[in-house]
């Protein structure tokens, strides 16, 4: 018996030790996964510390900036960074950040102040976190459209990006953004059609068929178009005087501008052009001569990246490649009575991601006639003092193209990848009733978001405050 008692005894013995084995590993585990946790814990507060101690930095900045208007050297005359203890609203410093703070320029004026803060906490000044802010005045590359004037919008149109008119606008496309109107109704005259109601019948600042009228905002406020335009005048200035690209009066019909995807433009000399009817809404049938006949070389000309303006006081013609962000106005501020046009003569697409292009025209822009049946057009297209559109034509009777050009009243589809700012009524596709007579079958509009934070040159400015245009956070 004794025997049998020591043997029971034993395997006690490793029973017990076998579970207090297994009990103290679970409880170390336990207790190394508590400590982990903890630790977790606590680096993840002392991230978040760090995040809000780096967006400090912007805050602090940007109130300085609102003290001391494009000082880039926070109050010193040295580089940075610039090293700031930032404290609790009882005044414990719980940590710092840190400043880098750089400007971005062009043609010699400061149009963005770039700021990048690294923040860290006091409880763990290792682990540190960086945000970048671009500090600007916003431009109208933010938008789709900006036109001045009332605007009806196809069902075959699709809009991506924010739509705006000081008019009223007829929606029956499909937008992926914001439809402002700067009215509140409208009493229809006729201009544009009214259903479901009819001429005198009033409808709301944004109508129309399109799906997305939760996105419909009326009366939003107007955004002002004088203020928008360029001071050509000092564009010009900027061209002659400043690094930039100066193009005088050709004597004869214009130029022909192709961009190169080298950084390059070739210019040519129109000599002669073909003479047709057009027509315009504003104006009726009249003759135009938008295509080109025949040119002479003038040469190439390569786009500083200090200042790339290109001023042609004449008419443009316009098309290629765009390399960089470039600025292109045609105007004559010198000559009463004369304001040049750009027509856009073919493709024009960018040579890499951080392309960009403004077109401004003191009068019209204008899709020519003689274009590709899919035509894709990248860039920011302003029409000072007219309108963006395309216009009318019809193949036969006393009012048509040369025949030549028979082919190219109906086009396929038009791409367009930017903005658009137009004084007067957009339109590109011509209609008669449900028949379609001219222009492009098809149209896509979406803006560049590349180009709200890093628009080309003089870019028109929607507002006079300066805000965050880009917000990120670097780790």
């Amino acid at each position: 018996m004794r025997y049998i008692k020591n043997k029971c005894s034993g395997y006690l013995l490793v029973l017990v030790l076998v579970f207090g084995s297994v009990f103290f590993l679970i409880t170390a585990a336990f207790i190394g996964y508590v400590i982990t946790q903890a630790q977790v814990a606590k680096s993840n507060i002392n991230k978040a510390q760090a995040l809000n101690i780096a967006e400090a930095g912007l805050d602090y900045y940007t109130w300085f900036l609102a003290h001391y208007p494009g000082d880039t050297t926070n109050g010193t005359t040295t580089p940075g960074p610039y090293v700031h203890v930032y404290n609790d609203p009882e005044g414990a410093a719980l940590g710092e950040f840190s400043l880098e703070i750089a400007s971005s320029t062009a043609c010699g004026e400061v149009y963005a102040i770039d700021i990048t803060s690294t923040g860290n906490s006091y409880d763990n000044p290792n682990l540190k976190r960086v945000v970048y802010g671009r500090y600007a005045r916003p431009t109208v590359s933010e938008y789709a459209y900006i036109i001045n004037s009332n605007v009806w919008a196809g069902p075959d149109r699709t809009i991506i990006g924010p739509y705006h008119t000081n008019g009223v606008v007829r929606m029956d496309g499909t937008n992926n953004s914001t439809v402002t109107s700067g009215q509140e109704s409208w009493v229809c005259d006729g201009s544009m059609s009214c259903a479901p109601g009819s001429n005198g019948s009033t409808v709301d600042g944004v109508y129309g068929d399109g799906p997305n009228s939760d996105l419909w905002n009326f009366p939003s406020p107007p955004v002002n178009f004088t203020g928008l335009t360029v001071d050509l005048s000092a564009m010009q200035n900027k061209a002659q005087n400043s690094g930039g690209v100066y193009i005088g009066p050709s004597g004869k019909y214009g130029y022909r501008i192709v961009f190169k995807s080298d950084g390059t433009v070739d210019v040519h000399k129109v000599n002669d052009t073909y003479n047709y009817w057009g027509f315009t809404s504003e104006n009726g049938w009249q003759t135009e001569r938008n295509v080109i006949k025949t040119t002479s070389f003038v040469g190439n000309y390569a786009i500083p990246s200090s200042c790339s303006i290109i001023y042609v006081e004449d008419k443009v013609w316009l098309e290629g490649v765009v390399k960089g962000r470039v600025t292109l106005a045609a105007a004559d501020v010198d000559t009463a009575g004369i304001s040049p046009s750009v027509i856009l003569n073919s493709n024009i697409t960018y040579a890499n991601a951080t392309s960009g292009l403004l077109a401004i025209a003191e009068q019209d822009i204008l899709v020519g006639l003689v274009v590709p049946d899919d035509m894709t057009l990248n860039g920011i297209f302003v029409a000072q003092n007219g309108r963006f559109g395309r216009n009318h034509y019809k193949t036969s009777g006393t009012q048509d193209v040369d025949s030549t050009h028979d082919g190219y009243v109906e086009r396929n589809s038009l791409t367009i990848n930017g903005t658009i700012v137009s004084n007067g009524r957009v339109g590109t596709k011509w209609m008669s009733g449900a028949t379609y007579l001219s222009g492009f079958d098809t149209r896509y509009n979406s803006y560049d978001r590349d180009l709200v934070s890093n628009p080309p040159p003089l870019t028109p400015e929607v507002s006079d405050t300066y805000r965050f245009i880009e917000w990120r956070d670097v780790d």
